[in-house]
């Protein structure tokens, strides 16, 4: 992630909407937002990152990715924040979209903070689940790349098994293999996966 300092470097920039620009869209579609306005805020916080990345000093941040990604997080909370305070000075209701957010200062990386709502029952607060989708969305984009560097009936043994949950015994017969040969498929693909996310997480 560290090629993003150069910003002709398209490749680095790629991986890093295909990352976080699906994460910003879901928070924002699940907070009731329109689509034009949750792709106005998308591109808002990606701006804005884009414009913080000449500030990253390594000396006083640390890794260039921990830096991008707590500060991909921050900036898109804060967006998120202001846009209820929005819809209040409008006079409108923002319970449901973006209420009871944290000012920017408070947020912590894995919080397990839980807010309220109406009804009583404790949810995610924002923060919580814009990691949980980071990291969904990096298995994501890390199974994409895997996908085209196994054999059909090897990714189709490990995302029914693992992904769909279905038993090893009815895929198997499905594809026309052993059940041990389902197992091992499943194996190889999880490996590949899990390398390609620490080789993405270390650079």
């Amino acid at each position: 992630m560290l090629r993003l300092r150069d910003r002709g470097n398209h490749d680095a920039w790629s991986e890093f909407l295909a990352i976080y620009e699906p994460v910003i869209y879901r928070l924002a579609i699940r907070r009731n937002l329109q689509d034009a306005d949750a792709s106005e805020i998308v591109q808002e916080v990606l701006l804005r990152i884009a414009q913080a990345i000449d500030r990253f000093d390594p000396a006083a941040d640390g890794s260039f990715r921990g830096w991008l990604s707590q500060t991909t997080r921050r900036v898109a909370i804060d967006r998120f924040r202001r846009y209820a305070q929005d819809v209040k000075a409008v006079g409108g209701d923002s319970h449901g979209v973006f209420s009871e957010l944290p000012a920017p200062s408070t947020i912590r990386p894995q919080s397990p903070t839980l807010s309220l709502d109406d009804s009583g029952e404790s949810e995610p607060s924002i923060e919580v689940e814009f990691d949980n989708e980071h990291r969904e969305q990096r298995f994501r984009h890390a199974a994409s790349q895997v996908k085209s560097m196994v054999s059909h009936s090897t990714w189709t043994a490990f995302w029914e098994t693992s992904v769909n949950d279905r038993p090893a015994d009815d895929v198997a017969m499905e594809l026309g293999l052993t059940v041990g040969a389902v197992y091992i498929a499943k194996c190889r693909v999880l490996k590949r996966i899990r390398r390609f996310i620490d080789t993405a997480t270390s650079e």
